[in-house]
């Protein structure tokens, strides 16, 4: 029973893809609308954040500990 079942899944893919090949989408318009300086920007925007957080909490952590210590 299984099998036919992975039989039938494999057929309806393959008529899916088949099918997915003739229509292909066109997707300049999403593509074209950034660069891959903007997504460089983007990534270094959320480093940076993510950086300053980081060492915001260490030094809070450092304070704190000076601050239990005395």
């Amino acid at each position: 029973m299984n099998k036919r079942i992975g039989v039938a899944l494999v057929a309806v893919g393959g008529v899916v893809m088949a099918g997915g090949a003739q229509a292909a989408v066109d997707l300049t318009a999403v593509t074209g609308a950034f660069t891959a300086a903007d997504i460089v920007t983007g990534v270094m925007a959320i480093a940076g954040t993510l950086a300053v957080v980081y060492v915001s909490i260490k030094g809070a952590k450092i304070v704190l500990g000076m601050l239990r210590g005395a």
